[in-house]
């Protein structure tokens, strides 16, 4: 079972070096980059109705939130009633600066649809403005593909 978990924490590590290495900017204009600016009530992007199934779909087998997100028994295998409630992530490289829990995404608690959609598109950006800590993946998704995980996430409160 050791083998399972290794593997499965060996494939989100590479998912998250390849969702980074596609982003625009190389790895030291990120860091030396200003945050996006906070979420302000003039926002005029608005989040197109989203499809649950295929938020699940993408949420579960594609972006793979619910392995970082999810607590697990002592075999490695997820609790499914703590998915997507958080979890400790396991290991992290030397000397990176590197999150050691993943929060709670179900419902996706104190995040506005506009925060959550710049969360979603804009790469890894908080409520606050700054970008998330590692492992979180600097995702682009589509509008259309943030709305609908959006929406799987919020279907789960």
């Amino acid at each position: 079972m050791k083998f399972v978990v290794t593997t499965s924490i060996a494939l989100v590590m590479i998912t998250i070096i390849a969702v980074d290495a596609r982003t625009p900017q190389s790895r030291g204009q990120r860091r030396n980059a200003s945050p996006a600016p906070p979420h302000t009530e003039e926002s005029t992007e608005t989040l197109p109705p989203g499809n649950i199934a295929h938020g699940r779909y993408i949420a579960e087998h594609v972006a793979m939130c619910i392995e970082c997100h999810s607590r697990r028994d002592p075999q490695g295998n997820i609790i499914e009633s703590e998915a997507f409630l958080g979890g400790p992530i396991p290991v992290a490289p030397p000397g990176a600066d590197w999150a050691n829990r993943a929060p709670r995404n179900r419902g996706l608690p104190g995040y506005t649809d506009e925060q959550a959609l710049r969360l979603l598109t804009e790469g890894a950006i908080g409520r606050d403005g700054k970008q998330l800590r590692l492992p979180m993946p600097r995702f682009r998704m589509t509008t259309q593909d943030a709305a609908d995980v959006i929406a799987f996430l919020r279907s789960l409160q």
